[in-house]
């Protein structure tokens, strides 16, 4: 059809189009929206490139005067055709999982270097990778700040759209759990709320048999954070009892010790400066890049632990 009328809420998947694409490709995707139209599907910390132009564009070869945004607009995902062998990891997290602060244009997210690793690994699997970081998002609540709807609904809300109706998802690495403790605000969060709702999330996957990996909470203490009141000592003893859970529990099929890969060993509270955007909080090129590389491949074999839960 050339044109379609979307309900407020709902999601439209587009006919098909036949076009094939070298993996790791970028793709362009124009849109036409005739009129004005009030908010709804946009990514706005996407660190990637996208241009807007008055008119309808979509088939034209170059843009007049484009005005550049590093958002994404409407267009929430691509579904691919992929042989059965193949399946999806879906890196489900806040802005750390986003990739905020890092270069735009660069693809220096950790899910990027996990997908470029897993797309030269040679044993024959096919592993796409499907970031579903929200920058601001939280497990318990809606994005930090009552008035920051781009940092999207809790993490518990958004778990079935987000996850489970993820094609072919078959594992999930989990990284969510500092705006929770940062950025409480009236909603104050206690380590053991963090704990029982990130054990939702691992419940709901296993019912699916969705393999699931947890990963450990980085630093974030420094004078930046401290200033504007998201890091407090009280907070550091939060985030070191979720860490202490991840790695102990066995409640997750894996872990991946990111707070180890990025924290300074002299100064366990503070992320390495090499690897420090400049914000104590979120990891610069090369701090994501030490994230992606440390993940071990091997976890994304095998099956999840079988589920006990009912309803």
């Amino acid at each position: 059809n050339p044109s379609i009328e979307i309900p407020a809420g709902a999601v439209v998947i587009s006919d098909p189009v036949k076009l094939t694409l070298p993996a790791a490709a970028d793709l362009a995707v124009s849109l036409y929206v005739p009129g004005d139209v009030v908010g709804g599907g946009i990514h706005f910390s996407a660190l990637q490139t996208s241009w807007t132009v008055p008119g309808d564009a979509t088939a034209a070869a170059s843009l007049t005067s484009p005005k550049k945004i590093t958002s994404w607009v409407f267009l929430t995902g691509v579904d691919v055709l992929a042989p059965e062998s193949a399946a999806t990891v879906v890196a489900f997290g806040d802005s750390i999982t986003d990739g905020a602060r890092s270069t735009v244009d660069g693809n220096y997210r950790w899910p990027n270097v996990l997908a470029s690793r897993l797309l030269a690994r040679r044993n024959g699997s096919k592993l796409a990778v499907v970031n579903m970081g929200i920058g601001g998002n939280r497990v318990l609540h809606d994005g930090a700040g009552n008035n920051s709807p781009h940092s999207g609904i809790s993490a518990l809300a958004r778990f079935n759209d987000d996850v489970l109706a993820v094609p072919g998802v078959k594992y999930l690495l989990v990284l969510e759990g500092i705006n929770d403790i940062g950025h409480n605000g009236p909603e104050v969060v206690t380590a053991d709320e963090i704990i029982a709702g990130l054990k939702q999330l691992i419940e709901r996957a296993h019912e699916k048999g969705i393999k699931v990996i947890g990963a450990t909470l980085t630093p974030f203490e420094g004078p930046s954070q401290a200033a504007r009141g998201y890091y407090k000592p009280e907070k550091e003893g939060i985030r070191a009892a979720v860490n202490n859970w991840i790695r102990t529990s066995h409640d997750y099929d894996g872990v991946v010790d990111f707070d180890k890969v990025i924290r300074d060993p002299q100064s366990p509270n503070h992320m390495l400066a090499a690897y420090d955007s400049g914000d104590q909080l979120h990891p610069g090129d090369a701090g994501y890049k030490a994230m992606g590389e440390a993940i071990d491949l091997n976890l994304f074999n095998g099956s999840p632990k079988p589920s006990v839960s009912a309803r």
